[in-house]
């Protein structure tokens, strides 16, 4: 019999004000872009927060809403709390919560001196301060008296409006340098009057925010504030100052969930949004030193790429009375009771990939969970009509994905997988040194799939042959894709490796290397070996700016601010003509050619799909489907997805 709850800090309960939460998880706040475009909520948006709440958490926020569509919106199809007509849908948001027993909170926020010119309504931002962010938008007033009520009214407004349609809090953003940080912050605060210059002063606006909506909300609606523990940047706020702060804001506030950093600046973004590159829990020193100040007295919430096992050490150590997850719970909504019962090894690990954020044309999505936020027969897996034999060819992402969708639905599965493992390519690329989330996860995809029932076969190379003797209804091909070596002269010189071999650690590299390549798979192995020491240069043909491109905007600025303290030297518009003893000849726009010298030269130019094998069968079988890189080599979330939709097809 398994062991049943081993997490008893966890799923404690907890009293935030003069609300009791039933345990210390809360799902923290991210835009799911599931509005239409009045900023009403669609029934995808309902459904994705009843499912939030099936989770098991206590508390979930409904990431970033502006106070008002004038200035203070920072993201597309952010949901709309400041109209009176449309609160119809904010009922039924609440509704979809409560019938799980979870709470449901918004997170107000002014985006100040971020705002995006495409979502102005007008030429002006509003700040603190007029202190425009370098290459955003220019045109930044410094907020007068006027403009502070306006600003304080729409708090208060929209928590009022909350309030009567059934919500039970707020979450009012002050963190990551949106509008109450820019007053809080010398860095951004350069004022003359009352509202600058002293920390008193920097603290007068904040507080009178939250002491308005604190009034105008009864009094066991929770009011939260979420507050960057550190700015990180030399001229920002300290922890020191948000003790003080917190000291006085606690008279108005139930709870504060502290993160880090400032989205609204380059130079500190992915401490607020940490990707793969950051460490887990980077934020709970900042969460401790403020729980462990005599004289703060609300309970604290830290977050930051946070697990539940990380949860339990947390509280027990009395580094934050609560923990706020968003990606681990979007990854697998079931986290929380897999844990539970004793079972947290089955719980699908999160990539942080950033995949789920910045689509602005598309919903929530996860790389590892294809089911997130879809609708119709994608949105669970359901049993087929008509039981079918299905032959899955190769054992990568998408073909593991494929074999474990179809048989939960009820189909006879035999997957055939050449090498003597599962995961594919992962298993060579999930060895760099900021990889561990993709080594948890290829673990993961490993041990379900050789759990889930169907029929595996390991060394086994498919053919026509052997999968047509299987007499199958559907094939489904998933053989992945091998890098693309093209004509280049020299590309056999000994010293040249392949991407591949290296990151995999088969081959050694010392000294100078130059990576030809300048995708993400180029970038992120240049600086693998730059960590381990060697002098690294990175080219391609195409420019510098795009550079690994093909990842979210947030986790390649990361990758760059790390490419350049490693010393990585990135040089673009250049065409590699032929390589050599001395290293890569290359061609500029100028028609010019130059050595670029190396003792090893790492081939990082692209990968080409496997998909010889599904032509032939094709013209066997009417019901063939290729999917992941077999179909289009992209990434890790391109292979789930294809993969789960063919499946849930079939």
């Amino acid at each position: 019999m398994p062991s049943f709850n081993n997490y008893k800090h966890v799923f404690t309960p907890l009293k935030v004000g003069r609300t009791t939460l039933k345990n210390r998880i809360e799902f923290a706040p991210m835009v799911c872009d599931f509005t239409n475009c009045l900023g009403e909520a669609t029934q995808n948006y309902i459904d994705f927060v009843e499912s939030q709440a099936e989770s098991g958490v206590a508390l979930i926020h409904l990431g970033a809403t502006p106070v008002n569509w004038e200035n203070a919106v920072d993201y597309p199809s952010e949901l709309d709390v400041t109209d009176e007509l449309k609160i119809n849908s904010l009922g039924l948001l609440a509704e979809a919560a409560h019938r799980h027993g979870a709470k449901l909170s918004v997170e107000l926020v002014h985006a100040g001196r971020g705002v995006h010119p495409r979502y102005l309504k007008g030429e002006w931002g509003l700040s603190a301060s007029s202190i425009p962010i370098p290459g955003s938008h220019p045109y930044i007033k410094e907020m007068d008296q006027k403009d502070i009520e306006k600003v304080i009214n729409d708090y208060v407004d929209c928590a009022a409006r909350l309030d009567r349609c059934g919500f039970d809090g707020v979450l009012i953003h002050g963190a990551h340098g949106n509008l109450i940080a820019q007053f809080l912050s010398p860095m951004t605060n350069h004022r003359h009057d009352i509202y600058g210059g002293s920390f008193e002063n920097r603290c007068r606006f904040p507080l009178m925010l939250l002491k308005a909506v604190r009034e105008a909300v009864r009094p066991d609606f929770i009011v939260e504030l979420r507050i960057s523990g550190d700015e990180i940047l030399p001229e920002g706020m300290r922890v020191d100052e948000v003790i003080e702060f917190l000291k006085i804001a606690q008279e108005y506030i139930d709870l504060v969930t502290v993160s880090a950093g400032l989205i609204v600046d380059p130079r500190a973004q992915f401490y607020a949004m940490p990707p793969y590159f950051r460490p887990r829990g980077a934020n709970v020193p900042y969460a401790r030193a403020i729980k462990q100040c005599p004289d703060i007295h609300i309970p604290v919430s830290v977050v930051g790429g946070l697990t539940v096992d990380m949860a339990e050490q947390i509280i027990a150590e009395g580094s934050a009375d609560m923990v706020a997850i968003a990606r681990g719970l979007l990854a697998d909504l079931d986290m929380l009771k897999k844990c539970y019962r004793g079972k947290s090894e089955e719980v699908r690990p999160c990539l942080r990939c950033w995949g789920c954020a910045g689509n602005y044309a598309s919903h929530v999505q996860c790389a590892v969970n294809p089911a997130l936020g879809r609708i119709g027969r994608y949105a669970k897996v359901q049993k087929a009509d008509e039981k079918k034999k299905v032959v899955v060819i190769g054992g990568g992402v998408a073909g593991t994905q494929a074999a474990r969708t179809l048989v939960q639905r009820g189909h006879d599965v035999i997957l055939f997988e050449k090498n003597s493992t599962l995961g594919g390519l992962l298993n060579d690329i999930n060895k760099l040194p900021f990889k561990e989330d993709l080594l948890n996860y290829t673990n993961w995809l490993i041990n379900t799939t050789m759990k889930c029932g169907a029929d595996i076969r390991l060394n086994t190379e498919a053919t026509v042959e052997n999968v047509m003797a299987e007499n199958p209804d559907v094939i489904v091909v998933a053989s992945g894709s091998s890098p693309a070596r093209p004509p280049i002269p020299g590309i056999d010189n000994p010293k040249v490796v392949n991407v591949l071999d290296v990151d995999s650690g088969r081959k050694k590299l010392s000294g100078k290397v130059l990576v030809c390549g300048g995708g993400v798979s180029g970038c992120e192995s240049g600086l693998a070996l730059a960590m381990e020491g060697c002098e690294v240069t990175i080219v391609d043909m195409i420019p510098v700016s795009e550079f690994a491109s093909d990842v979210m905007d947030l986790t390649r600025k990361n990758l760059f601010h790390l490419l350049k303290e490693y010393k990585v030297k990135l040089v673009g518009e250049r065409l590699v003509r032929s390589i050599d003893d001395q290293g890569v000849v290359v061609e500029g726009k100028d028609w010019k050619y130059e050595t670029l010298e190396a003792d090893y030269v790492v081939e990082a130019l692209g990968m080409k799909s496997n998909n010889a094998l599904a032509e032939k069968l094709k013209d066997l079988l009417p019901d063939v489907y290729v999917v992941g890189d077999a179909y289009e080599v992209k990434n890790i979330k391109r292979a789930n997805l294809t993969a789960y939709d063919y499946s849930c097809n079939i």
